[in-house]
């Protein structure tokens, strides 16, 4: 059997890879001991991908906006009934995602794993649609995508992402729009599967106390020999570096105003450990301005300010990249002005090296405590894959960066004319 055995010794961790004909690459990270057993099945395929060139054709098609996701909803009906159901009796716990970037299946449990196992890698490769079934559906995502209209976190957070993008297709909510679904049928559904869920666009991720040659033997058995590998030509709208607008408000029914700011990013490389350098300098940075340690977020604090749902963070993906961070405030302009002045003081006097050392070790020590829950592996491990880079190169990251490298990315990514604020005030 076609396995390798890649091994990080520095955090004590083994990863067994196998490739199939197809192209499909599947991973095993062992834990021994474990009770709980995690299992994906993921495509490099999301919510921005609305716009491609099919396999053999010559012509791009626009699909309508929502519709990977509408095509996960539909993966989970098969001929012989749901396959929820089928996880159930097998006492496992089954879920799935859309996101921007990727579409996930996984499951898991703590027996039966190789009859759960089975049940994963054949009903996502046999999707079963029906017009009937298409019509059904509409109405359910309909119905979802009007709770999210009304959702505050959801729309704090979208309104930001339109206040930061003129064309790029992130600033489209995951399930797209009720008119959007609305033209949804079957066959563009069987263009988007075929396309995006060729098994060399896919990857499988196993967490747990399992033997990786038994898992990968029914990979084997289960996988089909697709033909040869698909070029799949992804097209993105040109995007300019400005920011479309710097401030965005909704009113909708909340108790306290809540808002969403941050930073987009132009200066970054999507793939490889580049990415995972940036991804680590921006966090490191936000650590520093407006962690829980920091002298600005006790400051916002206890002038009641910010409240504990403050948070941060920073996304990076293949063409775009951005920070963000909000909750609740009694005054989110307010606390703009001092997130600002706080910037505006950095690049007059410069970051603290001290500061830097200790927080740099502290989130190097969280990523090694993250290693003991198959979950989080399960979730860091995809979340950087399709970037071609590994979860386990993290603590070689932390390890060789350096105080000027973070001088440098603070210097061009928080740069306040891309600074925009979303904010959703009460009724």
């Amino acid at each position: 059997m076609n396995m390798k055995v890649v091994e990080y010794k520095n955090i004590d961790e083994t990863v067994y890879v196998h490739e199939h004909s197809s192209g499909l690459k599947s991973f095993v990270v062992p834990k021994k001991g474990y009770s709980k057993k995690y299992a994906n099945f993921a495509t490099h395929y999301g919510s921005i991908n609305n716009e491609f060139v099919v396999p053999g054709e010559k012509d791009s098609i626009r699909v309508p906006d929502g519709i990977a996701h509408f095509l996960e909803h539909k993966l989970f009906e098969q001929k012989d009934g749901s396959v929820m159901d089928k996880f159930s009796q097998l006492g496992s716990n089954p879920n799935a995602y859309t996101s921007f970037a990727q579409t996930v299946y996984l499951f898991s449990c703590t027996d039966r794993f190789e009859d759960n196992f089975r049940l994963l890698l054949d009903f996502v490769q046999n999707p079963f649609i029906t017009e009937e079934s298409v019509e059904k559906e509409k109405d359910i995502i309909a119905q979802e995508i009007r709770m999210y209209e009304d959702d505050p976190n959801w729309r704090v957070f979208f309104n930001l992402l339109d206040a930061f993008y003129v064309n790029n297709p992130v600033k489209i909510d995951i399930a797209g729009t009720v008119e959007s679904i609305s033209k949804i049928n079957r066959d563009i559904l069987y263009k988007c599967y075929n396309t995006f869920y060729h098994p060399s666009n896919m990857m499988i991720l196993v967490v747990g106390d399992v033997e990786p040659k038994e898992v990968f033997g029914q990979i084997e058995e289960s996988i089909d020999a697709k033909s040869s590998k698909p070029e799949i030509k992804r097209i993105f709208p040109e995007e300019p570096k400005t920011i479309n607008r710097d401030y965005v408000e909704q009113k909708l029914a909340v108790a306290m105003p809540m808002f969403q700011m941050g930073f987009k990013d132009n200066d970054f490389n999507s793939k490889g450990i580049e990415c995972l350098k940036r991804e680590v300098a921006v966090k490191l940075i936000l650590e520093m301005i407006m962690g829980r340690s920091s002298s600005l977020y006790n400051e916002l604090y206890n002038e009641g300010l910010i409240n504990n749902t403050f948070d941060f963070d920073y996304t990076i993906e293949e063409n775009y990249a951005y920070s963000a961070f909000g909750g609740e405030s009694k005054d989110p302009l307010m606390v703009k002005e001092r997130v600002v002045d706080e910037i505006r003081k950095i690049q007059a006097n410069g970051l603290d090296k001290n500061s830097y050392e200790r927080i740099k070790r502290a989130m190097k020590g969280r990523f090694i405590k993250q290693l003991n829950s198959v979950e989080r592996i399960s979730h860091m491990f995809i979340s950087v894959y399709f970037k071609d880079v590994s979860m386990f190169d993290y603590p070689d990251v932390y390890d060789n960066m350096t105080f000027d490298y973070v001088k440098e990315v603070f210097e061009n990514h928080f740069n306040l004319d891309n600074l925009a604020v979303s904010v959703v005030n009460p009724v």
